[in-house]
């Protein structure tokens, strides 16, 4: 494999194989309709046709059938002089009385010329009508080099023998233009409705893979960010071990270093986990009534902060959360204070407000940009330099409880999270 083609599928992701994937179910979903509306438009097209030549034969048989009440018989001969003298004979659509036969009788054609009919046709159609006896319909060529439908009947003489026909023209170009108005109507019809459904194929395919397109990047972008959260303590983590080893003498004071980042490594797992399982939908809330104020003091009792200066004013509030993951949320709040919320050289000052549903975290730290405030918590990066993890979780957590995450700063500085959480009633 060339190393274009090894680029080619590096950076092929598998989100992208399902778009691709969503373009041919569009296609397959496209193509199928339009052979289904393709034998449906062959069938009405035929259909039409069909219905068109029926009322063409159905009126030509009613001339044919009016012309032949008035052929008379003088003994054997046959009398057409009567049909000069009906309305027929100057009427549309015309007709002929032909024999079977040369010289049996004399031919008769109506007065009236209707169709560019080429006689010579009319005589053989007369020939084979009576020798099956039966009526014969179709089209002939006419004088134009078009053609023109015709319809043959065939009549017996006074001793039950056929001895000639009558052979009724019409000219079918009014009923071929009405069928090619219908054609251009069903071809323009199934072109819309191939159109149509290619747009509902579309869209249909879309919402049918676009959970598995979702989870694929989150899954991806939770790759990327595992890696990219996890390289920094590792590579301390590293730094340390091998330091040990070079320095047996430095182990005592290098050891508890080396615990507190293996903490923090644990830490960032469990929250990429949280964060994951929240952004894929598999994380079962476990809602019921939670007293926010003695939760938000359980969590603050268990921080350690032995240099940071942490305030906690509450009011009894009770909220329907889950505890363990308010639990998370508002410790990843206090985390991040104590770790960003200072001024350099100086301990951490936190003050934290429970009331109404919401938990307050305020710090004495630089603050944080408003105008990426958003961007912090959705691609996991911060003004101050953190990952944005914890900051991502307690959103989360938020949002899946239907209730808000809001950050600004004081005035007179640092930033302000504000996390609120439904009452319970």
């Amino acid at each position: 494999m060339t190393a274009s083609a090894s680029e080619r599928v590096a950076t092929t992701s598998a989100a992208d194989r399902l778009r691709r994937l969503r373009l041919l179910l569009t296609l397959l979903f496209t193509v199928l309709n339009a052979a289904g509306l393709l034998v449906l438009a062959v069938l009405l097209v035929a259909q039409d046709r069909a219905q068109g030549e029926l009322r063409m034969d159905a009126e030509l048989r009613r001339v044919a059938a009016a012309a032949s009440r008035l052929v008379q018989y003088n003994g054997d001969t046959v009398v057409t002089a009567f049909i000069s003298q009906d309305q027929i004979d100057t009427s549309c659509p015309e007709f002929a009385v032909l024999p079977a036969g040369a010289g049996d009788f004399e031919p008769h054609f109506s007065r009236r010329d209707c169709a560019p009919v080429d006689q010579r046709y009319l005589h053989g159609l007369a020939r084979k009508a009576t020798a099956s006896g039966r009526f014969v319909e179709g089209y002939v060529p006419s004088t134009d080099g078009g053609l023109v439908r015709v319809v043959t009947q065939p009549f017996l003489s006074s001793a039950g023998q056929y001895v000639g026909a009558i052979v009724a023209v019409s000219d079918p170009a009014a009923e071929l233009a009405r069928h090619r108005g219908v054609v251009l109507w069903v071809v323009g019809g199934c072109l819309l409705l191939v159109g149509a459904v290619g747009v509902a194929g579309h869209v249909l395919s879309g919402r049918a893979i676009r959970p598995a397109v979702t989870a694929l990047e989150q899954q991806e972008v939770l790759l990327a960010e595992t890696a990219h959260d996890l390289r920094t303590p590792v590579a301390a983590l590293r730094a340390l071990a091998e330091t040990a080893w070079r320095n047996p003498a430095d182990r005592p004071d290098l050891l508890p270093r080396t615990v507190r980042l293996a903490s923090r490594m644990g830490s960032i797992i469990d929250d990429l986990l949280v964060r994951a399982r929240l952004a894929a939908g598999v994380e079962q809330l476990a809602i019921q009534p939670v007293w926010l104020d003695q939760l938000v003091t359980g969590v603050v009792e268990e921080t350690s902060a032995p240099e940071a200066q942490v305030t906690v004013t509450t009011a009894p509030t009770k909220v329907n959360a889950d505890p363990s993951l308010v639990q998370r949320a508002v410790g990843n709040l206090l985390d991040n204070a104590l770790r960003y919320g200072r001024q350099p050289g100086s301990a951490a000052i936190v003050h934290i407000t429970v009331a109404g549903g919401r938990v307050t975290v305020a710090d004495h730290g630089p603050g944080i940009d408003a105008s990426v405030a958003e961007e912090s918590f959705d691609r996991f990066t911060s003004g101050a330099g953190s990952s944005g993890l914890g900051l991502s979780i307690v959103r989360w957590t938020a949002q899946a409880h239907g209730g808000f995450l809001r950050v600004y700063n004081a005035d007179e500085g640092g930033a302000i999270f504000e996390l609120e959480f439904p009452l319970a009633q």
